[in-house]
């Protein structure tokens, strides 16, 4: 109620008014009181109105550098009224008339009167009267201005403005002992609820506890200096006034009060803004981190394929056992240690970035665009890169011991052969050279006859032999023996020899039968010996090798083979023997007939086999028989338990396999269809990768058997189609899907707590997806997903705006250009279209709130308002503001805003 007091009976020097609403419906509050001309002013209300109304009126033209000093004389020539109304409207009225007659000053007066009536205020006052210098006329028009411009937005659970501000008042002061608020007059007398107000909002100010309510003066100049030296509100009231005024002009406290509102008002704003900043700089700042981690797990996962790779392509071995051995072994290293991680750490990489990419479309953030060479199709290249040097590379290495071994085998057994044609063939030369049957006698020359025709036979049973060299030799060559040079100088050497002994032997038959025609008497028994003696000699010379020789053998079937053919062999010993025992006695028949005839018995002329050397051979192979019978039985055990191995190993592969297959196919039908929820979907895709996880002592044991295979060079196994590299590709498959699956599901999860989409919707978008992905490879092509989009209730037109409007889609969800859709980017889009998000424009607003409607941001503003470590990362990332009505300092807050959202750059 104003305090106006008149003679009559009109109440304080105005009559009361209703309420009203002008004719375009803006519901604006005229005054509730009228200003009565003739009514005369209470001086202590006077006196406070002035203060008061001077005070608020300066507290608006300080901000263009003005300010009045006598209320009823500063306005009458009417601009600073005008500019008053400028500064609380934030508009601009027409131009002022500059002259200094009373015209211009009534014309100056009435533009403010007009713009304030164009406002929807209904007011009583006219231009001279403020011209005149009027003070009661001009305290109510100032008045009028206050309640428009100051107190009208002031609405609490839609009451009137005073209602609602009052009623603000009751609210924040509730708490408060010694305060009930009941009015704008005696109840903020004490001063307890101007102070009960600022602690409410500013606790940091004044210690509510010590006031007390018998001190209302103290309460008053208390509350007036905090709220002039923090808050920025002037002092509109003088506290011995308010003491000593029975009842205190209601008008200047609603008008000081409705100062605390809006200073308060504005702290709640700006509190707000922090907090909208607060939490786009900390996503931010998480997206960032997790970018980072990104390009270095990239980097240290190429760098390691880069190294690994050309390892792998280096299918050299130095052509030896032990090269190859060792190259094995760091396979198998390669294999069971070094790769795994790697591959751990690939899946974190798709798992990570994944997540990054759902959290940035959550937030409205532009894709995370990985640096040169880093993104995951790189990755995947490099990893596919990795994977083709790797295939075949053991097997190769296997097959390089096989062919090693081989060589090794064949090179012993060629110099073995060599060792023993050369014992054979030494000085043969030199016999076949000789002209001693020139000197000798016809016995002697018939002897030497028929001793060149044993040695004839003898070169026909050592041909094999020769030939079995070079045969050995050529595959020495071709298989790329590493000696080969050796060994082709020695086989060379030989087959020289071998040449040259058959024509020397052509030419020394040649010469004894031209000389037999003089030489007739030959030893029959000797020639009978030496024909039988050299085929027996050569025989035992076989078997003896044949007994000494080294197998190479891989399987049961092959050393039952050479058990066989030995035990062949032992059963024509019965016929050697008798041989052995003719031969023996032809050359004791010629010893008794010379001792009979007391002849001394001379040397064989036709043979230089001795009795004594066959005997000695014959036992010599009896003695191997045995021996060989041992070494093939030691065999047959080893080649039993690498069948034991094998089979050991069937029987858990034949295990392992199938539970693989079976989890891919479960997994393959959790993937494609989703019942119950997703967090129980989830459930059961952890339990299942649970259940894998447990299964690995199964693998390991699987992979202790192939070493085991492996140490025994098992190469083939019949008793199961499952290798163990066949076995570790399909449970490597098996935890990256799996792993890939759960990160899915719950980053669908955080997409439905994050855009506020239902379980249902979820479920639906999911079905169409999988309805129209004919591939069954979790993407849509263009025609399939138009087709998913109107299945979903997406409106598109069949026309060529529809046409248009699909592919904007499309530049959208598949910002790439691959020519599909994942399941990822159609969820963002469908959950797009199903919620509001916060965006640029929210952001924006929310610094210019903290700026105080500023186009710019200080960084003052900045670290009083945000966390130290958010101010600091403004600041850094801000570009200054290049605006006219710019100040030192000043940041420009929009492009900020507009680049975290990727519509510009930093």
């Amino acid at each position: 109620m104003s305090g106006y007091y008149t003679e009559n009976s009109t109440q304080n020097g105005y009559s009361l008014k209703k309420q009203q609403s002008n004719s375009n419906g803006d519901g604006y509050m005229v005054p509730e009181e009228e200003w009565e001309r003739e009514s005369v002013l209470d001086p202590a209300w006077e006196r406070q109105q002035r203060k008061t109304f001077t005070a608020w009126c300066n507290s608006h033209l300080r901000k263009v550098g003005t300010s009045i000093e006598n209320i009823d004389e500063d306005f009458q020539n009417g601009l600073k009224l005008m500019l008053l109304l400028e500064v609380i409207s934030n508009e601009q009225l027409a131009k002022p008339d500059r002259g200094r007659m009373r015209f211009h000053k009534i014309a100056n007066v009435n533009k403010a009167l007009d713009f304030i009536m164009n406002k929807g205020v209904k007011l009583m006052v006219g231009a001279e009267e403020i011209v005149d210098g009027n003070l009661k006329m001009t305290l109510g028009m100032i008045w009028t201005i206050i309640l428009r411009f100051a107190i009208q937005d002031i609405s609490v659970e839609e009451m009137s403005a005073k209602e609602g501000l009052l009623l603000w008042c009751q609210r924040k002061t509730s708490p408060y002992k010694n305060v009930n608020v009941q009015n704008f007059h005696t109840s903020f007398k004490d001063g307890l609820a101007f102070c009960a107000l600022i602690h409410r909002h500013r606790p940091d100010l004044l210690d509510y506890n010590k006031l007390s309510k018998e001190d209302p003066l103290t309460n008053l100049n208390l509350a007036f200096d905090i709220a002039e030296k923090f808050l920025d509100i002037p002092k509109m009231l003088d506290a011995e006034d308010m003491v000593n005024t029975v009842r205190p002009d209601e008008k200047s406290v609603m008008t000081y009060v409705s100062a605390y509102y809006h200073a308060f008002a504005g702290v709640y704003k700006a509190e707000q803004a922090a907090s909208r900043i607060c939490k786009v700089l900390g996503i931010n700042q998480e997206n960032e981190q997790m970018m980072e981690e990104y390009e270095k797990l990239t980097s240290d996962l190429l760098e390691w394929i880069k190294k690994k790779k050309p390892w792998l392509e280096d299918r050299t071995t130095g052509n030896t056992l032990d090269g190859t051995q060792k190259k094995l072994g760091e396979f198998r290293d390669y294999c069971s240690k070094q790769k795994p991680p790697k591959l751990s750490q690939k899946a974190k990489l798709e798992t990570d970035f994944n997540t990054l990419q759902t959290r940035l479309r959550l937030s409205n953030r532009p894709p995370f665009l990985p640096s040169e060479g880093k993104l995951l199709s790189n990755i995947t290249d490099a990893w596919k890169g990795l994977e083709l040097a790797e295939k075949g590379f053991e097997d190769w290495l296997l097959r390089e011991l096989r062919r090693l071994e081989r060589l090794d085998h064949l090179a012993k057994k060629f110099r073995h052969k060599c060792d023993i044609h050369e014992e054979w063939s030494d000085g043969k030369t030199d016999i076949l050279k000789s002209t001693d049957f020139k000197k000798c006698t016809l016995s002697d020359l018939k002897a030497l006859l028929r001793k060149h025709l044993a040695f004839e036979s003898d070169i026909g049973s050592n041909q094999d032999r020769v030939e079995s060299i070079a045969a050995i030799a050529q595959e020495l060559n071709k298989l790329g023996y590493d000696n080969i040079v050796a060994v082709n100088q020695r086989c060379q050497t030989i087959c020289n020899e071998w040449d040259e002994l058959g024509d020397l032997t052509q030419k020394r038959r040649n010469a004894l039968e031209e000389a037999e025609v003089v030489l007739e008497k030959i030893d029959t028994v000797f020639l009978d010996y030496a024909k039988k003696a050299a085929p027996y000699v050569n025989w035992l010379d076989g078997a003896r090798e044949d007994l000494v020789d080294m197998f190479f053998i891989h399987t049961l079937d092959e050393i039952r083979g050479l058990i066989d053919a030995h035990n062949q062999f032992k059963a024509t010993l019965g016929d050697a023997d008798a041989e052995y025992k003719n031969i023996i006695h032809l050359h004791d028949s010629a010893r008794q007939t010379c001792e009979a005839n007391g002849l001394i018995l001379s040397p064989n002329p036709y043979s230089n086999i001795k009795a004594e050397e066959i005997t000695l051979k014959w036992n010599e192979v009896q003695s191997l028989v045995p021996q060989r019978d041992q070494d093939l039985q030691v065999e047959y055990l080893k080649q039993e338990q690498n069948e034991r191995l094998r089979i050991q190993f069937a029987q858990k592969a034949n295990i392992v396999g199938p539970w693989i297959e079976r989890q891919h196919e479960l997994l393959q039908q959790l993937t494609i269809q989703v019942h119950g929820t997703l967090d129980q979907h989830q459930k059961k895709l952890e339990t299942m990768e649970t259940g894998v996880s447990q299964y690995r002592p199964d693998i390991e044991e699987l992979e202790k058997y192939n070493q085991e295979i492996q140490e025994q060079m098992i190469f083939e196994n019949r008793h199961t189609p499952y290798t163990m590299e066949t076995i570790r590709v399909a449970w490597e498959q098996l935890n990256t899907q799996l792993t890939r699956q759960i990160n899915e599901i719950k980053n669908q999860i955080y997409t439905i707590e994050k855009k506020g989409i239902s379980e249902e919707q979820m479920n639906e978008f999911r079905g169409a997806f999988a309805h129209f992905d004919r591939s069954k490879q979790r993407r849509l092509d263009p025609k399939e997903f138009r087709s998913c989009l109107i299945a979903c209730g997406y409106n598109i037109r069949e026309d060529k705006q529809g046409d248009v409007d699909f592919q904007r889609i499309m530049l959208n969800v598949d910002p790439s250009q691959t020519g599909f859709v994942t399941f990822e980017s159609f969820l963002d889009f469908m959950t797009r279209e199903c919620s509001e998000e916060d965006n640029v424009d929210h952001l924006v607003l929310a610094f210019k709130t903290l700026a105080g409607d500023k186009p710019y941001i200080t960084a003052e503003l900045l670290k009083r308002e945000l966390p130290a470590t958010q101010a600091e990362y403004c600041m850094q990332r801000m570009k200054a503001y290049q605006g006219n009505d710019s100040v030192p300092g000043a940041y420009d807050y929009k492009t900020f805003a507009t680049a975290l959202y990727g519509e510009s750059d930093l």
